[in-house]
């Protein structure tokens, strides 16, 4: 059996949803809670296989519980489930670190589906979310390329310096970081500038980060 805990602030969906999930005679739903402070205790006294949140609650959101879970019960795989597709709440959920997003708009089978993917060690986005990850990985990765194309024309020290304005650092900091004067940074800088046609230090740190010079 494949042993659910099911949380969710409206006592509507909450019956919906566990309805759907219990037509699959290897599912159970084991407990069921009103937030993810209820939902975290649910888990610690159930252990169930998955804890499936919604990603908007009271005192404590999915996310949040997502987070408390991944440091009190790994071995419980998370689903955040929502009404909301927008790019932060897909990110922030896997960030978290859940192993599938579902939307409460979509088919009942693929509900079901995600929860028995979760549970046989996979993951699963809801294929609408899917689709939009793929397409921003894809744009992010001809991004990337293209920023190291053109970071390519840099010497190594013009490197080094966009490194570290990337990071946010004045032309003071650079200088001390890397032992040069402060005019001579600002030569660097004003070359790297002209060298690949941007118009200012944001523009250079947002290029530095596509290529993978400084984290986000």
């Amino acid at each position: 059996m494949i042993r659910v805990v099911l949380a969710d602030d409206e006592p509507a969906i909450r019956v919906g949803v566990a309805a759907i999930l219990t037509t699959d005679p290897l599912i159970e739903v084991v407990g069921e809670a009103a937030d993810g402070r209820e939902a975290v205790e649910l888990v610690r006294r159930h252990r169930p296989d998955i804890a499936l949140l919604d990603i908007r609650m009271p005192r404590f959101d999915g996310l949040a519980a997502a987070a408390e879970l991944a440091a009190v019960a790994p071995d419980v795989s998370v689903i955040i489930l929502t009404t909301f597709d927008e790019d932060e709440y897909v990110a922030s959920a896997l960030a978290a670190g859940a192993a599938g997003f579902l939307l409460k708009a979509a088919d009942p089978r693929e509900l079901i589906l995600g929860v028995r993917s979760v549970a046989e060690g996979g993951a699963f986005l809801s294929p609408r979310i899917a689709q939009r990850v793929i397409t921003e990985l894809g744009d992010g990765l001809v991004r990337s390329r293209s920023a190291r194309e053109r970071l390519a024309s840099l010497t190594n020290r013009e490197r080094d310096v966009l490194t570290l304005a990337g990071r946010g650092l004045s032309n003071q900091e650079i200088g001390r970081e890397l032992s040069l004067a402060e005019g001579t940074v600002k030569a660097h800088v004003s070359a790297i500038l002209l060298r690949l046609s941007l118009n200012n230090r944001v523009q250079a740190a947002i290029l530095a980060y596509e290529a993978g010079l400084v984290a986000g």
